[in-house]
């Protein structure tokens, strides 16, 4: 993240002295009352420059500043120089727009705070005369952020409550490879109208316990680690070498980037691979999860907000998906969904230690429960082994190719069998192979019957073999199969080799199982473009820690509200030994209470300007004459009024006042409320309310920005 920059003094003072003049000595007037004319503006900037950096000044309004001030002062610094769309924005579900704009327009009377032009957009910015008083405020990063110790995310992951290993699945490199195994075993994935096919989700429901299968299944087709072939679905394998690359928490991130992506674009980018918003989303979560603290609980608002700086630091590169299917709330599901964070209570999150995912549990053969093994798995019996979690991705997956998944709980356990194994060869491996690769992950625990029986299985394999484009290979003890092949059987190309007319090779292997057939190799054929698209990675590392905001280093100075009362109690006994009228004394007391008189002088050579914001209860005289300001100057309004649902606010723009019998009706556009949560009355226009001043306990006008928003 850009560090918090204060301005210059120079940029300060130049978003000041081009108010229009009404503005500028008017504000001039709040701070030194009775100004001389002549007015020289320059001078009268220095001047304010020089009381703003006086020392009992800044005290004064480091006292005044309180929680809700530190909150949008902090922002600001923050999201560094934000719109106000983008504070609106940061503090959806605390503030409302109403809130933020009162504590804007009074830290900007109170010289906190300024706005200023950039590229035909009004940025907010800190005062830099300031920066010693504002300097530790905005340090205290965590009340935005807030969290708590928690020791829930030291626990291991087999033991904390809320990690996946609590549904009875971890999210590990062997159910990546489990889910390789799965989808190549499952024959026909997807139904003809869409959607997984009842007993494919059935097994999956059986073999991953807790799994949400289209989620997993669709992060690795928008990953292009899994792509359809006809109606099944294959790895990729020129995709798989550089998944392999990765270190497993960026498989891990990678791996909840592409289940994001499948929710966000509400599941219609199976099959695409997005490399823009898969690496949009990387970004985002290697960000989120880098900065958060392993200690420490945070709250949902809490990691909205820091995901709302890392999607700006990424200048917006991240899309809605249609629908209006929203960024956070898929990427916290699918966070959760791999463990890379874990729910710890009721709106609150830890990240766990993914690292310590691949110290096993598990016992293998000669060794105590926890005992990490010597080796990566172990074969329970002569044709199935158990994976550790500390396997290599790399092995893992190449199990998956010429093995059946039987389990993938917290156990995870491959089978070795013939249909498997005619797989494994399928994709050009040989038995040696994979003898060699079970051999040295067990430590050369296996079984002599299975070095015979897949040998057997082998040489069963190129009996018969078919090739791409679509041509037949028949063993010479096999070639008697050509007659029964012979409507199939296009031309000879040599003794037991047949070119077929067969428009798939499906369509071949079918008349030869007919025919009693039960081994048909099916050799991989390494295409050109699966060639050149292995040449670039699709998945680029992450970069550095991840931290966007290093939390830990967050020092929060609490507001000391008891000195801000005491300033105030001060003032308050100065202005009641003062001879002013009740008008007066009113204005000083309001102003008073907004923080805004920072010195007794400012008391006794006041410039008052009496101005009614608010009107309440029974003054209908108040409430008409401030309801007609606003609608004269198009001002916003705030409104609370009684009805069946207790009482409500409304916010928005008056149009007009009408009579309706003996009632006066006002007549408001509310900002930002749809109009099912629209709390009252007559809808004559959609969108538009008619209130009764009457029922409205309290009309506010929200005073305009002396920066002219």
């Amino acid at each position: 993240m850009k560090s918090p920059v204060f301005r210059s003094a120079g940029d300060w003072k130049s978003a000041l002295t081009t108010l229009p003049d009404n503005v500028y000595f008017e504000l001039m007037r709040s701070v030194f009352g009775n100004i001389k004319t002549p007015f020289n503006k320059h001078r009268l900037m220095e001047d304010l420059a020089a009381f703003l950096s006086r020392k009992n000044i800044q005290e004064t309004i480091a006292a005044y500043i309180d929680e809700r001030d530190a909150r949008i002062i902090t922002a600001v610094a923050i999201l560094h120089e934000p719109v106000l769309g983008e504070l609106e924005s940061f503090f959806a579900g605390e503030f409302t727009y109403a809130d933020i704009q009162g504590i804007l327009l009074n830290l900007e009377e109170r010289l906190i705070l300024y706005r200023f032009m950039d590229d035909g957009k009004r940025r907010l910015a800190l005062n830099p005369l300031l920066e010693p008083v504002l300097a530790p405020v905005i340090a205290g990063w965590d009340i935005l952020f807030p969290s708590v110790r928690s020791p829930m995310a030291s626990m291991p992951p087999e033991t904390a409550a809320g990690d996946a290993v609590r549904r009875g699945t971890v999210v590990d490199d062997r159910l990546f490879a489990g889910l390789f195994a799965f989808t190549g075993d499952a024959g026909e994935f997807y139904k003809a109208e869409g959607g997984i096919r009842k007993k494919v989700l059935d097994d999956g429901a059986r073999i991953f316990p807790g799994l949400r299968l289209d989620l997993h299944v669709g992060a690795m087709q928008c990953l292009g680690l899994l792509r359809l072939n006809g109606d099944r679905l294959e790895p990729n394998e020129g995709k798989l070498v550089f998944f392999n690359e990765l270190s497993f928490s960026e498989r891990l991130e990678y791996y909840a980037a592409g289940m994001g992506v499948y929710l966000i674009y509400s599941r219609a980018s199976v099959g695409y691979f997005q490399r823009g918003q898969i690496q949009a989303l990387v970004r985002l979560i290697h960000g989120l999860t880098g900065s958060l603290e392993r200690d420490r609980r945070y709250s949902t608002l809490a990691l909205r907000r820091l995901a709302f700086v890392i999607q700006r630091e990424g200048n917006g590169s991240l899309k809605e998906g249609p629908g209006g299917a929203l960024v956070f709330e898929s990427v916290m599901t699918a966070l959760e969904e791999t463990g890379l964070l874990r729910a710890a209570g009721s709106g609150f999150w830890i990240r766990p230690d993914i690292l310590n995912r691949g110290r096993p549990s598990l016992s293998g053969p000669g060794q105590v429960d926890g005992e990490i093994p010597a080796h990566a798995a172990a074969m329970d019996t002569a044709f199935s082994c158990i994976l550790y979690p500390g396997i290599a991705f790399a092995d893992a997956a190449a199990l998956a190719f010429f093995c059946t998944l039987r389990e993938a709980g917290v156990v995870v356990r491959f089978e070795l069998t013939r249909d498997s194994a005619v797989r494994g060869f399928n994709r050009g491996m040989d038995a040696a192979s994979m003898l060699e690769l079970l051999t040295r992950l067990t430590g050369g625990r296996i079984d002599g019957n299975l070095s015979w029986t897949l040998k057997d299985w082998e040489t069963r394999y190129f009996g018969v073999t078919l090739h791409q484009g679509i041509v037949m290979i028949l063993a010479p003890e096999r070639r008697y199969l050509a007659e029964a092949m012979a409507p199939l059987i296009a031309r000879i190309l040599a003794p037991g080799v047949y070119l077929l007319s067969a428009a798939e090779t499906s369509e071949a292997v079918k008349w030869l199982e007919k025919r009693g057939v039960d081994i048909v190799a099916q050799p991989p054929l390494r295409s050109r473009k699966i060639q050149e698209e292995s040449r670039t990675s699709p998945y680029p590392p992450s970069q550095g820690s991840g931290k966007v905001l290093d939390l830990s280093q967050s020092k929060n100075c609490p507001p000391d509200t008891k000195k801000a009362e005491q300033y105030l109690e001060h003032f308050r006994t100065v202005l009641g030994k003062m001879p002013f009228s009740k008008a007066e004394r009113d204005e000083l007391s309001a102003r008073i209470e907004r923080r805004l008189v920072l010195a007794e002088s400012q008391l006794a050579s006041a410039s008052l300007r009496y101005e009614k914001l608010e009107a309440r209860g029974l003054d209908y005289v108040g409430k008409t004459a401030i309801a007609k300001q606003a609608i004269a100057s198009k001002l916003l309004i705030e409104i609370l009024l009684t009805s069946s649902r207790g009482e409500e606010r409304v916010l928005g723009v008056p149009e007009a006042l009408e009579k309706n019998g003996g009632e006066t009706l006002l007549v408001i556009r509310p900002a930002g409320t749809p109009a099912a949560e629209m709390p009252v009355t007559d809808r004559k226009e959609t969108g538009v309310l008619r209130i009764p001043l009457g029922k409205i306990s309290l009309l506010r006008r929200i005073k305009q920005s002396i920066f002219g928003e």
